[in-house]
């Protein structure tokens, strides 16, 4: 190779290329960490609820380190993410100086079981809250679907009371229970279906019985059962058209 001029002088100009790059990051390094180009001022923006300013101010006074070139982004991002209610950090550098943090907390609609809540995303998250929520209650991984599910129940039941518990059990069957109202057992099949034909024939069945009704079962091919709870014991059946309503007591 000594004695080849050509590939000698391919392997100085690599290196030297190489020693040129190396100079350039050197000295780029060097100025992106010049005090000239410290961040000077930081935007806070959202309408946060939960989220404390004194919460935002401690985190910054911790993880504010570097220039406006050299701040880390994802690392500051993540510190904001562990606090309870924040779902969402958006960071952006503005040159020459600036930073804006805009912090997008969650929307509880529900408490998930007794240990969580759920936000309008279908998403579980672990705050303290105190409010009157409803309950959502299934398994591992549907908390999303179900609260699909709750919404349908609140725009549809609306006028007979508000879902306040809505359970999808392992077997994939529906429960809710309305604010001072009946527990409705809908099943797995055709739940908006039975729903529907329930809500239809309402005012002229269990609507006109005029009694305080604590469960409804609506997995009946042709009709749905009540349970009235003064009657101790006894049951209420009734069609679909509300023509027949039919009581039948344990035993009989």
């Amino acid at each position: 190779m000594w004695d080849r001029p050509d590939i000698l002088n391919r392997v100085a100009n690599t290196l030297f290329v190489a020693a040129m790059l190396l100079a350039a990051y050197g000295a780029v390094w060097w100025v992106v960490r010049l005090p000239v180009f410290a961040l000077r001022e930081v935007a806070i923006t959202g309408e946060a609820q939960h989220v404390t300013r004194a919460q935002i101010e401690a985190i910054l006074s911790r993880q504010l380190k570097g220039t406006f070139f050299t701040l880390d982004l994802p690392q500051l991002r993540g510190a904001f993410e562990k606090l309870p209610w924040v779902r969402e950090v958006r960071l952006r550098r503005r040159w020459p100086a600036r930073l804006e943090v805009s912090v997008v907390e969650h929307v509880p609609i529900a408490r998930w079981g007794n240990q969580a809540l759920v936000n309008t995303q279908g998403e579980v998250f672990q705050a303290a809250f105190d409010g009157k929520l409803p309950t959502l209650i299934g398994p591992a991984g549907t908390s999303k679907e179900v609260a699909i599910q709750y919404d349908y129940f609140r725009r549809n039941l609306g006028a007979l009371g508000a879902p306040m518990f809505v359970q999808l059990t392992p077997r994939r069957a529906w429960q809710v229970r309305l604010e001072g109202g009946p527990t409705i057992e809908l099943g797995r099949d055709d739940v908006e279906g039975r729903l529907a034909r329930y809500i239809e024939v309402y005012e002229r069945t269990v609507g006109a019985l005029k009694r305080r009704i604590d469960y409804v079962d609506l997995r009946y091919a042709n009709g749905f059962a009540v349970r009235i709870a003064e009657l101790k014991g006894e049951s209420t059946a009734t069609t679909h058209g509300g023509s027949s309503v039919k009581r039948r007591t344990k035993g009989t």
